[in-house]
């Protein structure tokens, strides 16, 4: 198993990478999000998704993405710090950052034969879908962990901290 560090790759190395996987018969997972604070909701999804296949790829948005998908207070944790705790999963092969505010480019350059997303999501909403379509790669769409989610939790710590 890599280290985490080891775990980290750039796009253009991720893609090298992945074609010597691909080349060696083995089946490529890929998921993607902000993991602004890691959760059981995010831990499960994570295990689930190593299950579809043999490589977990897991796309990151960067710091400038976020703050453009979910605005400035939303991003708890730097994208160096977020690279750090997924890759320090078990479960997880390789992660990469992207700074697009889908991982479209990303799947396109890595083309995964399954993309997993959480259930928060409809195959019909994912601008992403239609590229994984067109190579032959096929989407799971996985139930999400009731009461896990990064706005609950910040939510319950703002208000634990206006208690006190």
């Amino acid at each position: 198993m890599l280290s985490s560090d080891r775990k980290i790759k750039k796009i253009e190395e991720l893609k090298d990478v992945i074609d010597i996987h691909k080349n060696q018969g083995k089946i490529i997972v890929f998921t993607n999000g902000c993991f602004e604070i890691l959760h059981p909701g995010h831990i499960k999804l994570l295990e689930e998704a190593k299950n579809y296949g043999d490589i977990l790829v897991v796309g990151i948005n960067s710091d400038e993405s976020v703050k453009r998908i979910k605005g400035e207070k939303k991003l708890i944790f730097d994208e160096k710090s977020r690279l750090k705790i997924i890759s320090a999963l078990e479960c997880v092969d390789y992660v990469t950052l992207f700074n697009e505010n889908t991982p479209e480019n990303l799947i396109e350059i890595i083309k995964p034969h399954i993309h997993v997303k959480g259930g928060d999501y409809k195959e019909e909403e994912l601008p992403e879908a239609k590229i994984v379509k067109e190579y032959g790669g096929k989407i799971i769409i996985l139930p999400i962990l009731e009461d896990f989610s990064t706005t609950q939790i910040i939510q319950k710590i703002l208000t634990l901290y206006k208690n006190h």
